[in-house]
């Protein structure tokens, strides 16, 4: 007697969870068979693909995104689950002075004293602009700030030495080569952003996925958010 393979689920995610939501979904593959598949894009690119009606079993973005989503109607009401926490950290290229950021007056001299920054186009990028703003350095910094186009991971362009300073989620910098990890943000202008699931209204795998979500915030998943940069949420 043969057992048939449960079909594949297909979700699709930003960058910034790429790590740990391949590290679960392999997990979950070997708990209850069948392939999970979550693509990882930019962040916008993903909203926009879901809201022009691309088909996915499960979606996984920032939580204002999922909210928004749902709002429009794009996912189901009342489907949103909170999977993980991810801050901000600070890079430079590897070999270079590492500026000291241990509190708010600090990191501003540093980000000042930079000759350029770089941020990336998602929530931390739009958090740490309006950081800019509040500390009056918005238009001092705009000559010196490369975005770094949706998809194209920050560190990178740190290692490559074409910019100074790079600030992106912690999750995203761990894999790049050829930088040095700073540190978080201080306390008191820490940047966190909550990564959370949604579900489309009629998807044909809504019970495969629940059964995914609910292992992805069972405390077996825990230390695999850890490894990968982020904290249960």
């Amino acid at each position: 007697m043969t057992t048939e393979t449960p079909p594949s689920i297909r979700g699709i995610s930003s960058i910034a969870t790429r790590q740990v939501l391949a590290e679960l979904g392999a997990a979950f593959e070997q708990r209850a068979g069948g392939a999970v598949a979550i693509e990882a894009v930019g962040g916008v690119d993903a909203a926009k693909r879901v809201a022009a009606g691309e088909r996915f079993d499960v979606v996984i973005l920032a939580s204002d995104a999922i909210d928004k989503l749902i709002a429009a109607g794009h996912l189901q009401a009342g489907s949103r689950v909170d999977l993980v926490r991810s801050s901000v950290a600070i890079a430079v290229r590897a070999g270079a002075p590492v500026p000291d950021i241990g509190s708010e007056a600090a990191l501003k001299r540093a980000v000042l004293a930079a000759r350029s920054i770089s941020y990336s186009t998602g929530p931390s990028g739009v958090a740490l602009a309006a950081l800019f703003e509040r500390w009056g350095v918005a238009d001092e910094m705009r000559g010196r700030t490369v975005q770094a186009p949706p998809g194209v991971p920050v560190g990178t362009l740190v290692a490559r030495g074409e910019v100074e300073l790079g600030f992106q989620q912690l999750s995203e910098l761990i894999h790049v080569d050829g930088i040095t990890l700073v540190g978080g943000m201080p306390p008191e202008v820490e940047i966190t952003t909550v990564f959370s699931a949604g579900l489309p209204a009629d998807g044909p795998q809504a019970a495969r996925v629940r059964a995914l979500l609910e292992f992805m915030t069972s405390p077996d998943a825990e230390a695999a958010k850890r490894r990968q940069g982020m904290e249960p949420a």
